[in-house]
């Protein structure tokens, strides 16, 4: 089993939070990235020039600086300097059963390496004939993740090598690919997309 796995939270994934904290900080070269908790677990995490936030009941966000946040930069930090943080900070993911799953999934790709959506979902539906259909369910699952970065959804990508989106900008997947030594050339970029990176 997987290191990562065990920092998973044991919360109930779908209780309604009455309060959610926040905390924003700032990374050289990345930029500014809000961080969001239920009180001991991490929840959300968001970069600049992210599409999609943080979707909870919520009454109230309180920016607060807690043990989890520092737990988290230090991670973030470590990442961004070029390493492999062997652990994970205490995640909890909120979302429906099945985003959950591909989230967690998403834990076991390697620092390093690349999955396409078809292999991830044969990989969570082996015996699934309609993998092209998974595969897309999967792929807005994956644009949706709650934590990118930590929960490393950029390192999926679509059939015949092709670079796909990503919530933070295809830039920032990029960048962060190249940060775990990825190889870039033999992959594909979109058609409509030059080839820059911040």
């Amino acid at each position: 089993m997987s290191t990562k796995l065990a920092t998973q939270s044991t919360a109930n994934p779908n209780a309604t939070l009455d309060t959610v904290y926040s905390y924003t900080t700032s990374f050289p070269d990345y930029g500014i990235i809000t961080m969001y908790s239920d009180g001991e677990n991490l929840i959300g995490l968001s970069l600049p020039s992210q599409q999609y936030r943080l979707d909870t009941d919520s009454n109230e966000i309180i920016d607060k600086k807690l043990p989890i946040f520092k737990t988290t930069e230090k991670w973030l930090k470590d990442y961004f300097a070029g390493k492999n943080p062997a652990k994970i900070p205490p995640i909890r993911f909120i979302g429906t059963p099945f985003r959950q799953k591909v989230w967690q999934a998403l834990l076991d790709i390697p620092h390093g390496q690349l999955i396409t959506y078809g292999d991830l979902a044969k990989k969570l539906f082996p015996n699934d004939a309609n993998t092209g259909i998974r595969a897309r369910a999967i792929g807005g699952a994956v644009g949706h993740n709650p934590i990118p970065v930590i929960v490393p959804c950029h390192r999926v990508i679509g059939a015949n090598k092709n670079l796909t989106g990503y919530t933070g900008g295809l830039a920032v997947k990029v960048k962060l690919l190249t940060l775990e030594g990825v190889d870039m050339e033999p992959l594909k970029w979109p058609k409509r997309t030059t080839k820059n990176t911040f």
